[in-house]
């Protein structure tokens, strides 16, 4: 994957101001030498970042909703939470393939790219290098564009450093909870739970 097409993930998950704070010192760069309004479309593509992050951010569940939706996807068995997965991967409008691999779950087809996903290992509560390098492997295998780690637990330095690297998206925490929340067969479970307390 390029760095070009890279950045839109990265400034997409990024606090919406990072990406104003881009489209501000473009804007003012790019007017030293050229018009306002050239300066204004050089920065245009940061701005609309900016505010499609901005937007995700307000729709954020609240830390008690994410530490509430993670306790009950850590409670679930493999069937059930796959199942959930793949509903939530096709409400996010990828078209769902399972693969039988051990490093990678799903084949994920979204605007004519493919990304591999893994899941399998949701519940470790730590997640180190070596499941990504396993994950960046198989995507480079099937030739995809992308690839999603997902883990209801939290990442190693070294791990975290590695995604960022080589832009593994790593879905956890609020996002992961606000993916799933997506999902009939989630809320379904949720309901079954808290029938059960």
């Amino acid at each position: 994957m390029s760095k070009k097409q890279a950045l839109f993930p990265i400034l997409s998950r990024s606090p919406w101001w990072m990406s104003m704070l881009i489209a501000a010192a473009l804007f003012g760069s790019v007017r030293l030498f050229l018009p306002d309004l050239t300066a204004f479309f050089s920065a245009l593509p940061f701005i609309l970042i900016s505010g499609y992050a901005g937007v995700r951010q307000l729709r954020s569940p609240s830390d008690a909703s994410v530490a509430s939706r993670i306790a009950l996807l850590r409670g679930m068995s493999w069937e059930d939470f796959s199942a959930v997965m793949a509903d939530a991967f096709e409400r996010d409008g990828y078209t769902v393939t399972a693969i039988a691999d051990d490093s990678a779950d799903y084949e994920l087809r979204k605007a004519g790219r493919l990304t591999i996903a893994s899941c399998k290992r949701w519940k470790v509560a730590h997640t180190g290098v070596g499941p990504l390098t396993a994950l960046l492997k198989s995507t480079e295998a099937r030739d995809a564009h992308d690839c999603i780690y997902v883990s209801a637990g939290d990442f190693s330095d070294k791990a975290r450093t590695l995604a960022t690297a080589k832009t593994v998206r790593l879905l956890t925490d609020a996002e992961l909870a606000r993916l799933v929340a997506t999902s009939p067969r989630f809320k379904q479970l949720s309901s079954a739970a808290g029938a059960k307390r």
